[in-house]
């Protein structure tokens, strides 16, 4: 047995698969009615180009998303759920006794960065979708589809600092 909050940062520190498989079974029952669940939700969220087919972001021809709707969710995130939020800075995951790293490297390099997630599959490319705050401005960042782990992180940190400077 895993306490929920460990799989949560299993899943957002360390992108595992297998955590969030574990909890879409505990809430759900399955992984296929978790994404039906995962869908109505993104309905209510207003996510109009967006289905989900399982809870990995694994690519399927049924799982789909715009940087638009992942913005979206990312915004109901921080929003929705504040207590939960600073999982997405943490820089360093330990379970059983295997140290993990964080793979949004702009948690290392800007200080305003709070999270939120990154990705990656052959087809989709390298993704970050980024959040930081500077005063009283909160900005968020997706980046799709980039060439490498280092790319997305300069990708994401040029629209951060744009957004920042000119808006």
């Amino acid at each position: 047995k895993i306490p929920v909050e460990t799989l949560l940062k299993g899943v957002i520190v360390q992108s595992g698969n297998d955590a969030t498989v574990a909890l879409a079974e505990h809430i759900a029952g399955s992984e296929e009615t978790f994404a039906s669940l995962m869908n109505q939700k993104a309905k209510e969220l207003g996510l109009t180009s967006s289905h989900f087919a399982n809870s990995t972001g694994m690519p399927h021809q049924d799982h789909y998303s715009t940087a638009r709707d992942i913005a979206t969710l990312s915004r109901a995130i921080i929003q929705n759920f504040p207590d939960h939020y600073p999982m997405y800075a943490e820089k360093v995951f330990t379970y059983n006794g295997i140290k993990q790293y964080n793979r949004n490297k702009l948690l290392w390099r800007d200080k305003t960065v709070d999270g939120i997630k990154t990705g990656h599959t052959e087809s989709a490319g390298y993704c970050l979708v980024s959040s930081a705050q500077r005063e009283d401005m909160r900005l968020i960042t997706v980046v799709l589809g980039d060439k490498s782990e280092d790319a997305r992180a300069v990708s994401s940190q040029a629209l951060l600092n744009y957004g920042f400077r000119f808006y």
